[in-house]
């Protein structure tokens, strides 16, 4: 239909969106275009129309919420959230992005960007970025993550600034980077600190790198990140020093092989954000690191990809310097990416079946371990046993490898090359879970204890109701 003219418009009974709020002149043009006697029910039809339905438009009484300067932010936020009922859910950020826009500052644009500028979400995407990758690994930070970290450093200022005061115990304000902290974060203190937490963020993709653990996927938990941060940002240089580093990767392992930041962590990443700078200079235990215990029977049921811990013992075979089966290569940046390395099956999942063995066994993280893609093709679904000699006498793509460096490849995955070359996959799943046990430990610097084996996907954590409603921590 041709409607680029009134006439036209007129002609057809059309009437144009553009017009809704002016609809006079239209409506001379109209009876113009249709006078005369004869066409007095067409000029009807256009008044019955605008009378039921133009008018609503120009008439519509638009609810307004008028708030003084003297109404609380709190009482703000209440008002935003019960009048949005049929929108999107607002989150912190809206929030806090609406009480800044007041004072003139936009949140958006420092987030997000624009056309001219690279907001800081784009900027985390694209730290240590893979060259074939979209997003690097701190690419799922959230904007109420951002605002968390910086929450915690003014927390903590208000706290020894009371301390100094001579207030104690419960008198004292809570470190803490919850909901209702981030609606009372003053723009003040996000100019104050918002460099330092994104320095903080990036210190924290390196150091995850350092661990082996290169993608979103990958990450064992995604709010671990936060107090990570946070603590990164606090000691600045000092977490390259050796027995820095060394504690940080212990209190980080502790915090993923305890399973303590599946749900409810905000107490925790608080305690965290206080505990280990003050351990770093020679304090006493983290509690993350003083209450984590990590279940000997745990590893037999990690079936899932899902898993925290599960995605841990992966990083940890990388970091302690597992190599590809075939090519021997150690799986540093270069190698993971451009080797598409993934966690594969040790005794192929079709030999499993074929033996009745049960999936809760052969699906388990003992039998499972990081290799390329092109390894795991050549594994296929036969027996160690058969795969491992076809590795030996090599194809027209893959030369051949000697037996004794075949085995060393094995055993840098914690395997023993003798039970594999023989098939027994009993004896091979109770000689690597000890392996892997004693790695764990390695890496926590806890004993492993023999305890109920929990559901797989059921979160290990401190429970949040019996820790106390505040912080008392104090740096």
């Amino acid at each position: 239909m041709n409607l680029a003219s009134a006439e036209l418009e007129y002609a057809s009974l059309m009437y144009p969106v553009s017009k809704v709020f002016d609809w006079d002149r239209w409506q001379d043009g109209f009876d113009k275009h249709w006078r005369g006697d004869e066409h007095e029910p067409i000029r009807e039809e256009f008044r019955i129309f605008k009378r039921a339905i133009l008018e609503n438009f120009k008439y519509y009484r638009v609810p307004v919420i008028s708030l003084d300067r003297s109404t609380s932010k709190e009482a703000v936020c209440v008002v935003f959230e019960k009048v949005n009922t049929g929108g999107k859910p607002l989150d912190a950020f809206e929030l806090v992005t609406a009480m800044y826009a007041a004072e003139g500052h936009e949140l958006r644009k420092d987030w997000y960007g624009d056309d001219e500028t690279k907001g800081r979400h784009r900027r985390f995407a694209e730290t240590l970025r893979p060259a074939d990758s979209e997003a690097g690994i701190i690419a799922n930070v959230g904007n109420t993550d951002f605002l968390q970290a910086i929450s915690l450093f003014y927390t903590r200022d208000r706290r020894r600034r009371a301390e100094s005061a001579g207030k104690q115990g419960k008198e004292l304000p809570a470190v803490t980077g919850n909901r209702q902290a981030l609606l009372n974060l003053p723009l003040e203190a996000y100019k104050k600190f918002e460099k330092q937490a994104e320095r903080g963020f990036v210190q924290a993709a390196k150091f995850l790198h350092m661990l082996h653990i290169y993608r979103i996927f990958d990450l064992p938990y995604q709010s671990q990140i936060v107090p990570l941060a946070g603590i990164l940002a606090e000691i600045r240089e000092a977490w390259e020093h050796e027995a820095n580093r060394a504690k940080l990767v212990r209190w980080y392992w502790n915090g993923v092989f305890g399973e303590l930041y599946g749900s409810a962590v905000e107490t925790r990443i608080a305690r965290d954000f206080m505990e280990v700078p003050v351990w770093l200079r020679g304090g006493r235990e983290p509690s993350t690191v003083s209450e984590t215990m990590f279940r000997a029977d745990r590893l037999k049921s990690m079936r899932m990809r899902l898993s925290a811990a599960f995605k841990g013992v992966n990083a940890l075979l990388m970091k302690e310097g597992a190599q590809d089966f075939r090519s021997g290569q150690k799986f540093d940046h270069t190698v993971f990416f451009g080797e598409n390395v993934d966690i594969h099956h040790i005794f192929p999942q079709d030999w499993c079946k074929k033996q009745g063995i049960k999936s809760d066994d052969y699906d388990s993280i003992i039998n499972k371990t990081p290799l390329s893609y092109r390894t795991n093709r050549i594994i296929g679904g036969v027996a160690p046993s058969e795969y491992l000699a076809k590795l030996e006498k090599g194809d027209k793509t893959t030369p051949p490898i000697e037996r004794e460096r075949l085995d060393t490849y094995l055993s840098s995955h914690l395997i023993d090359p003798t039970l594999i070359r023989t098939d027994k996959f009993d004896t091979f799943m109770v000689d690597r879970q000890k392996r892997l046990l004693a790695l764990i430990e390695q890496a926590t610097g806890k004993t492993a204890y023999a305890g109920d084996v929990k559901e797989e996907g059921e979160d290990v954590g401190d429970d949040e109701d019996a820790l106390e409603a505040e912080m008392t921590l104090s740096a």
